[in-house]
């Protein structure tokens, strides 16, 4: 409970309004890039190879028994409902959130914050409200590239292997489809975005201590990061499908 208390207090404090909009503009720029533009290389990488790997297992899961539109069908299923949205966001958790914690621990460490807090600066609102809305802000557009990728990777190896002609893959995409499938997508990711960069900059803000202690700063904010992640998945898969 100490630490939700004081979780929640640091975000009143990160959501207050920038004392100037300009350096408040050009934070959340470079954010934007960091969280965004230098993660698009792992994202790409990761969506289509498992785009591409779901196509060949789905393929040798239905044998000669099942229709071969089931193939497109299922990798659409899978990277619209659960991969992108899901393993996507824990990726990031691991690679911006491990960063943001450092950073801002950093920061901590050598009271570089203190002497933001000295100068009347809200620290908070400086160091992680510019993350906090980069991250809701950019993660959902990573995501839906990974979808997209995801689902070329699968029609792309179906075709080269043989497994599944391009026409019963594009069929089995567009069966049953539904929009709201991919607003759920797009609604969990946001919450996941939101939920990386504030846990981060929780831990990274709160560090004590000396470079040793940044590190484990940041692997439990990592952890922590994921750990949260998943139980609102399963919170808002259940509020959301059910």
């Amino acid at each position: 409970m100490f630490h939700i208390g004081r979780y929640v207090q640091l975000l009143s404090r990160s959501f207050r309004r920038p004392e100037k909009w300009g350096i408040f503009r050009q934070l959340l720029t470079n954010e934007l890039e960091s969280i965004g533009l230098q993660s698009i290389g792992i994202v790409v990488l990761l969506s289509i190879f498992m785009g591409a790997v779901i196509c060949l297992q789905t393929a040798h899961q239905i044998g000669g028994w099942i229709p071969v539109y089931t193939i497109g069908f299922t990798v659409r299923q899978t990277m619209i409902l659960e991969f992108s949205p899901t393993l996507i966001p824990v990726i990031l958790a691991g690679k911006v959130g491990s960063n943001i914690a450092s950073q801002i621990g950093t920061m901590r460490v050598t009271e570089q914050i203190d002497a933001l807090d000295i100068m009347g600066v809200n620290s908070a609102g400086y160091l992680i409200l510019p993350k906090i809305l980069a991250g809701v802000f950019i993660v959902p557009f990573l995501v839906v590239l990974s979808m997209v990728l995801g689902v070329g990777a699968g029609a792309w190896i179906g075709v080269a292997t043989g497994v599944s002609p391009l026409a019963d893959f594009e069929y089995g995409m567009q069966v049953d489809f539904r929009v709201f499938d991919v607003a759920y997508a797009l609604i969990k990711t946001t919450i996941f975005g939101f939920i990386l960069t504030s846990v981060s900059a929780y831990h990274g803000f709160y560090a004590r201590g000396g470079a040793l202690e940044v590190g484990r700063s940041s692997t439990k904010a990592v952890v922590w990061s994921v750990v949260i992640i998943m139980i609102s998945n399963l919170l808002l898969t259940q509020m959301l499908l059910n």
